[in-house]
Order: C-alpha cells, then sequence, then structure tokens
C-alpha cells in the first residue's frame, strides 16, 4: 500500500499567523523582509489605526482619524 501523502506539512510553514485578538483588531505575522523567517507583524486595529513592528526593531503607528504617527527606529545596536 502507498503511504498517505504528508506534503501538507511542508506547505503548512508557509501558512503565517492571522487572525483577530479579543479587542477586534486584525494580526498578521509575514515575517521577514521578502521571507517568512522573521519576526515581524502588523495590527490593523479597529478604530482604522495601524501599528507595525519591523524585523530590523524599528515600530510605526498611524492612526489616520487622529493625524498621529508614530516612528520609532531600530536600535543602534542591529547596525553591528
Amino acid at each position: 500500500r502507498a503511504r498517505p501523502s504528508v506534503s501538507f506539512r511542508a506547505a503548512s510553514r508557509f501558512i503565517m499567523p492571522d487572525g483577530y485578538n479579543s479587542q477586534g483588531n486584525a494580526y498578521n505575522t509575514p515575517g521577514g523582509t521578502n521571507s517568512n523567517a522573521g519576526n515581524s507583524y502588523h495590527y490593523s486595529n479597529a478604530n482604522g489605526s495601524y501599528y507595525y513592528a519591523n524585523d530590523n526593531g524599528s515600530t510605526y503607528y498611524n492612526n489616520p482619524n487622529t493625524g498621529y504617527v508614530n516612528y520609532t527606529p531600530p536600535p543602534s545596536s542591529s547596525k553591528k
């Protein structure tokens, strides 16, 4: 008898976690730039704002309703 296919295991590593948290905010963890191996993630919040946390340690928040924008540059230690 042929063994059952296990190809779904290889494909599952490309599926990034996403969904909604308890506040109703959508989140997605796409990974690194042009790959799925990093630790980046972003939120699309219920109030229309959004937040990005990038692999290099920088963060970006924008609330178009209030005009508030905040960017945190990557830590200098990441430039080694």
